[in-house]
């Protein structure tokens, strides 16, 4: 721990430090690992439930008066009526860990008064750290980080989520991928959203989008991609999104030419918008937008008014 960091950021990365090493040690014989199913595709092994234990342990020892709202435990624990939250995904990418596939990550914010001021998120496999302060950059080991400088989507580097729960509308899905793919020099599906978003936040990535997303998922990484210098939201680029189960983020430029591609797909597009995606997705074929241009200036310019905002606004909760 340094300290030069915010002491509570410093006690997040105390608490990250501690799972990561409890989930290290599962890693190891990962076929012993208890598994259970929530729901079709969504796991949760003993290792969640022991990483969270540990993170809500080390937070409430050293802030007894804080909320909690963690994935598996909800706000069971820690105190109710709290302005501070620590928002905890204790194992993002279960199903990535319980088959060996070394890409997932802890993920711990802490909300004040409804806003996200600190965040970590923890690799692990790799040791990597990924921590941000409100209005203090952010870093990766302690070394800072921003968003890429990438400027045309042709050349850009794009994750996402594919939708995997019943009910998800997979062609409405296959239509979107469709419409970035053709568009970008790559599409990547690496399985762990925090993780995905601290990829954007160190240029390594040059956007991210996915829909069903939970608030656990993307308050860490949020706070890391808008301190890094880019934008995150929902798909239309409003960035009061934290609890709307849809996100957007990439640098500026980039974010901008994704919001005219994705908009349309958002719940919130517009009517003309969703019948025309029904109208794609029933014919199966994948939707175009003719509109977009070439380097994305005009959707850039339109984005711009959000950078403020996706700044310094996040959802209640």
């Amino acid at each position: 721990m340094s300290s030069n960091l915010h002491p509570m950021l410093n006690v997040a990365i105390k608490a990250a430090r501690a799972a990561g090493a409890i989930i290290n040690r599962a890693a190891l014989d990962v076929e012993s690992v208890r598994i259970s199913q929530k729901q079709i595709n969504d796991f949760v092994t003993e290792v969640d439930h022991a990483s969270e234990k540990i993170i809500i342990e080390t937070l409430l020892t050293a802030y007894p008066g804080h909320g909690i709202l963690a994935e598996e435990s909800g706000k069971e624990y820690g105190a109710k009526d709290s302005e501070f939250v620590w928002i905890i995904d204790p194992l993002d990418g279960t199903t990535n860990f319980i088959h060996g596939f070394p890409v997932y990550c802890i993920s711990i914010a802490l909300a004040v008064k409804g806003k996200v001021e600190q965040a970590v998120v923890y690799d692990p496999t790799r040791n990597d750290l990924f921590t941000a302060t409100k209005g203090r950059g952010a870093y990766l080991n302690e070394r800072r980080i921003r968003v890429s400088k990438r400027t045309q989507l042709k050349d850009c580097l794009i994750s996402t989520g594919f939708p995997f729960r019943p009910g998800d509308n997979f062609k409405s899905y296959l239509n979107m991928m469709a419409d970035v793919m053709q568009r970008t020099a790559g599409l990547r599906r690496p399985g762990a959203a925090a993780l995905d978003l601290a990829y954007v936040a160190a240029g390594f990535t040059d956007g991210f989008f996915e829909t069903g997303l939970s608030i656990w998922d993307v308050a860490a990484g949020s706070l890391l991609v808008t301190e890094a210098g880019g934008l995150v939201g929902n798909f239309t680029g409003e960035a009061d999104f934290l609890e709307q189960r849809e996100c957007l983020a990439g640098s500026p430029r980039i974010y901008g030419q994704l919001v005219p591609i994705l908009g349309k797909y958002s719940k919130f597009a517009s009517a003309g918008d969703k019948a025309a995606v029904r109208q794609a997705a029933a014919a199966d074929t994948p939707a175009t937008d003719a509109q977009e241009a070439d380097d994305g200036t005009d959707a850039a310019e339109s984005a711009a008014p959000q950078a403020d905002a996706a700044k310094g606004e996040d959802a209640p909760f």
